[in-house]
């Protein structure tokens, strides 16, 4: 590939939307352009990147054995309604209605879709298993599309469903998954974590996200540095205290705490440690008899909405003015005792003794507090709340860790979620009809581009892996067009480079050296090569990997062997 005859359209300085870094580099080095909010055109830099990704994605797709189709982007609401996802959605799946007024979505996802094809095609537990996959895109509407490719309206995804005659099956399959897609993001060359994760609106039983992992990254990781446990803070369960409770040393009272309503306000007031404080979250529960209640956790904690939902139920968190007609007591100062309302006690405050907490009474605190004398010992208590780092690890292998994390990969195992409701079934080897497993597994193939420069890059611009690089090598001759010498011994290397297999380009536009230096570097091609009038007397050229900060002197004889050794090791 020459410069001339590509297209590179790199930028001294990012557009003010532009938020986070591979936002802000994508923009720069001419990757991506913005066309509506969440929606942007893949340039032919950037489409170069998009490729690679999708071809190794592909590439170990078909070696485990899962058959690539296409499925169209438009789906009819039926389908849907079928599902269940029609009301369930929410307003994030895109809905309109063709010339006939009737109803259609763009897809966020396919498994409606897919399952209407297999329960059409497949009759018997004789043709199964089946994993069929696709690279295609899909549309979400986001309320508030940011950081450019990595919460887009429109992406690129690899989704892929497989179908089997029952749950082992499905798990030696999901296995198989884990196993590829840990293939896939090894060959992407990123540094990445699968973690064990909630299933959320897909659905399911079981469920692994990989993560990139990054410091910017939106979600938190849990793992232990001495064990293979990972897991997303939304999952990762915060175990019961091993110590047993002190006996109770101090005697119930009420303190003035005017003003103070944050824990560790109140802590610093009372001179006590925040841990000896806990804290009560009133919350309205959907689907309950006495939908007010309390949920409590130990002041230096937070509530894990996910593990709440799943103990108490759908619930929303409770209004000002429902507190007060509850507790006679504004949020700030509320607290258990003297209430009738359903407690949620977490584990960590089963250990405490001579606690505070609020009085129900504004600008008082209670302290001394303890379970069996000044109120009821629970009948149960609860995970609630997020891990956070030093907390012994679920496995019993030690303590956890919490990084960040860009998740770019999902698997997993639906079940019969959508085969019971489409009623996808087989006729078994009894001749019994009998509902299909299922297993779904993704990648945002557009938003592993943005993860990789999320966790590659440097002032200088995007350090991307030499596998999703838009070229492997970049040969810039120093006066491509003034010096015939420089000329010809950059195209006799170019040449030996692209007939060597390698994915390269000449840079042979008429521009100044420090302009193609900067604009080599903001792109991120891994490997440089600079042929100049003054190396050439002396038979050298210069070698300069992106990571390095300096250039290295090579002897043209010895610049293939060198490349080879740097890209094929």
């Amino acid at each position: 590939m020459r410069a001339r005859q590509f297209y590179i359209s790199t930028l001294k300085e990012a557009p003010a939307e532009a938020e986070i870094i591979s936002h802000q580099l994508m923009l720069r080095a001419g990757l991506i352009r913005r066309l509506a909010g969440g929606i942007y055109s893949w340039m032919p830099l950037g489409l170069r990147v998009l490729r690679k990704v999708e071809a190794i994605v592909r590439a170990e797709m078909n070696r485990a054995g899962a058959v690539e189709l296409l499925l169209p982007a438009v789906q009819p609401a039926e389908l849907w309604q079928e599902s269940g996802r029609w009301e369930q959605y929410g307003p994030e799946l895109l809905r309109f209605k063709d010339r006939h007024q009737r109803d259609f979505v763009v897809g966020p996802t396919h498994e409606e879709v897919i399952t209407d094809i297999v329960r059409r095609e497949i009759k018997s537990y004789r043709q199964l298993p089946r994993h069929f996959y696709q690279i295609q895109t899909k549309f979400r509407d986001e309320i508030r599309p940011r950081f450019g490719v990595m919460r887009g309206r429109e992406f690129l995804m690899k989704d892929g469903y497989s179908f089997h005659a029952d749950f082992a099956d499905l798990v030696r399959e999901y296995a198989l998954m884990h196993a590829t897609y840990t293939t896939i993001f090894t060959r992407l060359g990123l540094g990445f974590r699968a973690v064990a994760a909630d299933t959320g609106s897909i659905g399911g039983s079981g469920s692994h996200e990989f993560h990139v992992l990054a410091d910017s990254g939106e979600d938190a990781i849990a793992y232990c540095p001495d064990s293979d446990y990972a897991a997303n803070v939304e999952l990762a369960e915060a175990l019961a205290p091993t110590q047993e409770r002190q006996a109770a040393t101090e005697t119930l009272r009420e303190v003035e705490t005017p003003g103070k309503i944050k824990c560790q306000e109140v802590a610093e007031l009372l001179g006590v440690g925040v841990t000896k404080l806990v804290k009560a979250i009133a919350i309205v529960r959907e689907a309950a008899e006495s939908p007010f209640a309390l949920i409590l956790l130990r002041g230096d904690h937070d509530l894990n909405e996910v593990k709440a939902q799943k103990i108490v139920g759908r619930f929303r968190f409770a209004r000002d003015e429902e507190v007060v007609e509850a507790l006679g007591c504004r949020p700030g100062y509320i607290g258990p005792i003297g209430t009738q309302v359903a407690l949620f006690v977490d584990r960590s405050v089963a250990a405490l003794s001579d606690f505070v907490c609020g009085a129900n009474k504004a600008g008082y605190h209670l302290a001394g507090v303890n379970f069996g004398r000044d109120l009821a010992e629970p009948q149960h208590y609860f995970d609630l709340r997020n891990v956070v780092a030093g907390d012994p690890s679920p496995d019993g292998r030690g303590s956890l860790a919490i990084c960040r994390g860009i998740e770019v990969g999902h698997i997993f195992q639906l079940r019969s979620k959508y085969s019971e409701a489409l009623k996808c079934s087989f006729l078994s080897e009894t001749g019994q009809p009998q509902v299909m497993e299922m297993g779904c597994y993704g990648i945002g193939v557009s938003r592993i581009v943005g993860a990789a420069i999320e966790q590659g890059n440097d002032g200088r611009g995007i350090v991307f892996p030499a596998a999703i690089a838009p070229f492997e090598i970049v040969v810039v001759p120093l006066g491509y067009g003034k010096s015939a010498a420089v000329r010809e011994e950059a195209e006799r290397v170019y040449g030996e480079l692209a007939a060597a297999g390698y994915d390269v380009i000449i840079d042979d536009r008429d521009e100044r050296p420090g302009v193609m230096f900067a604009d080599w570097e903001l792109i991120g091609v891994p490997h440089r090569v600079v042929i100049g009038e003054r190396g050439l007397k002396q038979g050298t050229v210069e070698y300069q990997g992106r990571r390095e900060q300096a250039a290295t002197i090579v002897a043209l004889a010895e610049l293939a062997a060198l490349i080879g050794q740097k890209l094929r090791p």
